[in-house]
Order: structure tokens, then C-alpha cells, then sequence
């Protein structure tokens, strides 16, 4: 058992993240931070994740200012951590060395002092380039090795795939597989691995040998993330304690439990009992806490869980015997590796504070939380809740097809909009694979890097058209057009380093936030106006519209629109791609169902479609 532990807050990124959707604003951030100067944790997790996304879509507010806000208020006292997808950052595509050079440089110049560096294959090679260029700038790469478990399939089903001749993979999660993982990172120059547990389904008996594994293993600390949306949350953090983990990833009190991280303060009762040191000041803790009761209040419109937990101090606040009894009965659990009473007693703790129960369709989907509430709303927009279940248990077939990927971002996204996509093709009477995201073509091509099994080369050929595995290659990469905005005074629309890395890391989104800037500041510097015009107010004039009289493209699904590839006059072929529709997060590619001549363009760049509304007009 460690004799310290120190404690990664996660209040201000996956915290609100889980809870409440990234909806905190910069100026309840700044309510908090004059506490967090004082709470000296090891670490704060402030960034990456949906943050810079968020921030630009929802609070038009500048992601790079965030952390360089919070850095200069919380100073040298804890170290700014910030997640990042490997080769992808932050998005959905692999990036050439150069972006993540100047994303890794300027992250560390803004105040970052660790990356959590992941990457959604656990394939090693895609986070090489990021530990270089983070170490070279002086920050700490913390690899993180993404945990998973191999889908469930009945006898029957192997049967069947054996008699086909393509039997089912054996188990391929084992310990030895992440002890393995975390080792090459190692290797690769790694300050630390955490072991990653975005889902929140690692048991305490399954931690508690990995944890024992890493420590005898690996020279660098190990940290513990997990979830307590299926149960296992707090249980399995102290089992990580228990059985000597040097870093545990917690939340503060009332943004904590349901689908983010366990509560700090729970951790803190048990390391008391422990023996173990805590170097986290509780008292600051407390007003942390205090403030974030308000900001919650304020984010009701974004709470998943709606429910508070009730008000606990553990530096003034007694316990009641019969609980105090279960935080005991908790640590002799864990000791003994019972899994079943540890289980309990947690269950127990978590209920007398009101957390959230478990979540028992999440536990038995054994899907992250966020994966499963995409996949509601993907529905939901498509008028389509009745196969949701039908959906769910195509997950595993989807999965397995496009090489076992892990299910966290991107990869939890991509396989869970295609199981949609595949319930979507059976339900309207067409083959599974009939529509297929262009991010699940990357992933099963092999763009996005080596899958845990091998593709079949006939289910590569029918979905990416080419037999062998096929790297993305980064040479072809093409940065993001950076026009002069003539009706703002001729200004670049990226006008600096760090706006042109959120041009490549988020180009639809970043291009909106951007011209918001840019016409906000032009607008700023006319004279006699008061105040800058809202960005998201745009006049159109009502225009009269002629009668269709040629062929329509419609939209299969609500999204906004991404590229468009076809204008007037273009003679297009049935079959050819004409638009590309951005939909939860996937390009998805439109094609043409006639072959003719484009009369008629009805969507521009960055609006929003529902399904059904009219893309183009065809001359046939």
C-alpha cells in the first residue's frame, strides 16, 4: 500500500464534462480558482476532452484564454493536465507531425503541464510523435492505456462463426495485454501511465491485479481514472489504493459520482483510516465546493443526474456509526479481496450521501455512458427510439467487424453511430453496411492505426474498397483554407499560430467561433456602436423560390453541412459523393442518386439540415 497518494482533480474538465455537458463558463470557472490556489492537488485536469470544442460551440468563448486563465491563477501550485487522442488530439483524424508540434508547443507555453496522451487503438505508434514534442517542451507525458473488455458471445454464436469458417477471437484484454501496452510506453519516454477506465466497468478485483502488475512491472507512477456510472467507481479506487497506486483521479463532492469520477472527499475518509497521507488541503476543498453547489444550480438545463448529493464536509462533519461502519467493512473488503462485500459497502456509503445509483443498462451493455447517450440522441433526431435495443446489441457484431477498437472517443462514437446506421439499413428493409460514416471507413481502411485483431480483408475491401490495411498517410494532409475576410477589414480569419491550430483541430466549429471573432472585433472598432452584434443573428432576405422541377437529393439524417462538392452546372454521375454531412460528430458522405446536371444548390457551409430538407436540385 502507497503511504501517499496524491489526488488528479478533474472537477473542471471530465467532471463537467460527465455532468454537465462542458457547459461551464469562463466566469464560473474564475469563481473557483481562488480556492484551487490554495487546495494543492498533484494535479488538475482543466483542458482537452470537449473543452476547446464546447467552449467555441456553446459559450463562444476562446479555449487557448481557458487555460491560460486558469494558469495564471493557480500559478506553479498544482499541474495543469490536458487529454489528448495520440495522432488524433483532438479530433477525428490522424494529424502530421507539424500539428502536433505547434498544438503540444503552444499547449505547454499557455501553462499545460502534463498530456494525457491516449490513444482509441491502445496502438502504441500513434503516440509517439506526441511524448516527443511534449517532453521537448518540457511538460510530462502521462501515456494512458485505454481499458476495455472483449465482447460477450453465447456458444451458439461461436458455433456459428466457427462452422463459417471464421471463428470468433479468442480473449484478447488480458492483463498481460495492458501490462504489455503500458510497457512499450514506457519504453517510448512515458513520465507516468495511467491505467484509463473511461467506461467505468474495471471491477475492483480486476484493478487491484493490475494495479499490483504496473508496480511491480514499471519504473514510472501509475494513476487510476475510472467512472462510477455502472458501480464499480468507488470500489475500485480503493481497491487501486489498497494495492499501491501512486495517483487516483477524483471529483469534488457535488460535481461528483453518476457518470463522472469518485468523490475526493470519500477518498480522503478512506486514506485517513488507511494511514495514508492525503497532501490535499480540505479546507479549500470545502469552498471549492461550497461555490460549485451554486454553479451546479446554474447548469440545471445540462445536469445528467439532477440529483445533489447531500452536504459533507469530511473535516467538520461526524458520521453516523452504522456508515462509518461501512467505510471499515470497505477497507477489509478490499484487503481481502472481496469483491462481492466491497461492492456492497460502497454501494451502502454512496447511497446514504444520495450519488446515483448504479447504472444497471449501462453495466449490462458494458458501453461507456457517453456512448450510450449518442446513440439515444442520434435516434432521437431520427424520429427512430424503437430500435435502440436492436442498435445496442448490434454493437458487438459492428465492433468485432471493424477490428475490436476499444470503445472510447473517437472510436465509442464511431462503432456506436454505425450500429445506428446498421438498425437504420435493417429497419428500412437494406443490408447492414448500406450507409456507412466516412469515419468508419478510416477506421476499418486502417487510418486511424492498428486494431487489436486483424479486419477481415473482405469486410475492408466491401467497406474501404481496398483489401490490405492501408495507414493514413500524412503526407497528403491539407491544413484548412485561412481566407481574408474582406467584410471585416481584410483580416485572415486565423490571425495567429494558436487560431490556426483550432482551424485544423475543429474546422467547422472553429471556422463559426472564428468569423464570430472577427466580425465581433470589426464591429467593435465602428463608430457610435454600442455593442458587437450577436454572432449567431444572420438577416436573410426572404426569396422567392421556383417550382423543383428536376430530381431531389434530400438529407438522410439531421447534421450540418460540411463540404460541399458539387455546384451549378457540375454534371454529377449516380453514385457520385456531392456533400458531406456532419452528423453527432461523423462525416458522412452524400451521394448522388441521379445521374445529371445541377440545377439547384439549397444548403451553404455550416448550415443545419434536418432529414428529409433538400441538398440539391438534378437536371436529369
Amino acid at each position: 500500500m502507497a503511504k501517499k497518494l496524491l489526488i488528479r482533480d478533474l472537477t473542471l474538465r471530465d467532471g463537467q464534462q460527465s455532468a454537465f455537458a462542458t457547459r461551464m463558463t469562463q466566469g464560473q470557472v474564475d469563481q473557483v480558482l481562488p480556492f484551487y490556489k490554495d487546495a494543492n492537488f498533484y494535479a488538475m485536469e482543466v483542458w482537452g476532452g470537449a473543452v476547446p470544442d464546447s467552449v467555441m460551440r456553446y459559450l463562444n468563448e476562446n479555449p487557448w484564454e481557458r487555460l491560460e486563465r486558469i494558469k495564471a491563477a493557480v500559478g506553479d501550485v498544482s499541474k495543469l493536465t490536458a487529454l489528448s487522442r495520440g495522432r488524433n488530439l483532438f479530433g477525428y483524424a490522424p494529424y502530421p507531425d507539424s500539428i502536433i508540434d505547434g498544438f503540444c508547443r503552444n499547449s505547454i507555453a499557455s501553462g499545460l503541464g502534463i498530456m494525457r496522451i491516449f490513444d482509441a487503438l491502445n496502438d502504441v505508434d500513434n503516440v509517439k510523435a506526441t511524448i516527443k514534442y511534449v517532453k521537448a517542451y518540457g511538460g510530462i507525458a502521462d501515456c494512458a492505456v485505454c481499458y476495455t473488455i472483449d465482447p460477450h458471445f453465447s456458444s451458439v454464436e461461436r458455433m456459428k462463426a466457427k462452422l463459417k469458417g471464421k471463428p470468433l477471437p479468442k480473449e484478447v484484454f488480458t492483463n498481460e495485454y495492458f501490462l504489455n501496452k503500458a510497457r512499450e510506453m514506457e519504453a517510448l519516454g512515458a513520465d507516468m501511465i495511467t491505467i484509463k477506465d473511461m467506461s467505468g466497468l474495471i471491477q475492483p478485483s480486476r484493478i487491484a491485479e493490475m494495479v499490483s502488475s504496473f508496480k511491480k512491472h514499471l519504473r514510472v507512477p501509475v494513476d487510476f481514472h475510472t467512472h462510477c456510472t455502472p458501480g464499480y467507481g468507488l470500489g475500485a479506487v480503493l481497491a487501486a489504493i489498497v494495492n499501491g497506486v501512486d495517483v487516483v483521479d477524483s471529483v469534488i463532492w457535488n460535481f461528483a459520482g453518476g457518470p463522472a469520477a469518485p468523490a475526493v472527499e470519500l477518498v480522503y475518509v478512506f486514506c485517513k483510516k488507511l494511514g495514508v497521507e492525503m497532501d490535499v488541503n480540505m479546507e479549500a476543498v470545502a469552498k471549492i465546493n461550497q461555490a460549485l453547489r451554486g454553479i451546479r444550480e446554474e447548469l440545471e438545463a445540462f445536469d445528467a443526474v439532477k440529483q445533489f448529493p447531500i452536504p459533507f464536509n469530511p473535516l467538520t462533519d461526524a458520521l453516523p456509526a452504522a456508515v462509518d461502519k461501512e467505510f471499515d467493512d470497505a477497507i477489509a473488503a478490499a484487503k481481502r479481496g472481496d469483491e462481492a462485500a466491497l461492492l456492497r459497502a460502497c454501494h451502502a456509503i454512496e447511497a446514504y450521501f444520495n450519488f446515483p445509483k448504479p447504472n444497471d443498462l449501462v453495466k449490462e451493455a458494458e458501453i461507456p455512458g457517453g456512448m450510450y447517450t449518442n446513440m439515444v440522441a442520434q435516434l432521437k433526431q431520427l424520429n427512430s427510439m424503437e430500435i435502440l435495443e436492436g442498435a445496442m446489441k448490434l454493437i458487438p457484431t459492428v465492433r468485432l467487424s471493424a477490428g475490436l477498437p476499444p470503445l472510447v472517443t473517437p472510436t465509442s462514437q464511431i462503432v456506436g453511430a454505425q450500429a445506428v446506421n446498421c438498425a437504420l439499413d435493417m429497419k428500412n428493409g437494406k443490408p447492414m453496411y448500406t450507409n456507412v460514416s466516412n469515419q468508419f471507413v478510416a477506421l476499418v481502411k486502417g487510418e486511424y492505426g492498428r486494431t487489436p485483431v486483424p479486419v477481415d480483408p473482405e469486410f475492408r475491401l466491401k467497406i474501404a474498397k481496398v483489401r490490405e490495411e492501408t495507414p493514413y498517410d500524412t503526407s497528403k494532409y491539407r491544413m484548412q483554407e485561412n481566407p481574408v475576410l474582406a467584410e471585416c477589414g481584410n483580416v485572415l480569419l486565423a490571425a495567429n499560430e494558436k487560431e490556426v491550430l483550432l482551424m485544423e483541430l475543429f474546422p467547422a466549429v472553429a471556422r463559426s467561433f472564428l468569423m464570430r471573432q472577427k466580425e465581433a472585433a470589426f464591429q467593435a472598432n465602428q463608430a457610435n456602436q454600442a455593442a458587437t452584434r450577436k454572432a449567431e443573428e444572420v438577416k436573410v432576405e426572404a426569396k422567392e423560390v421556383a417550382p423543383v422541377t428536376g430530381k431531389v437529393i434530400e438529407a438522410p439524417m439531421p447534421g450540418s453541412i460540411f463540404k460541399i462538392l458539387a455546384k451549378v452546372g457540375d454534371t454529377v454521375k449516380f453514385d457520385q459523393e456531392v456533400l458531406i454531412l456532419e452528423a453527432m460528430k461523423m462525416e458522412n458522405s452524400i451521394t448522388s442518386d441521379y445521374a445529371g446536371v445541377v440545377k439547384r444548390v439549397f444548403v451553404t457551409v455550416g448550415s443545419s439540415v434536418a432529414a428529409g430538407d433538400k441538398l440539391f436540385e438534378i437536371e436529369v
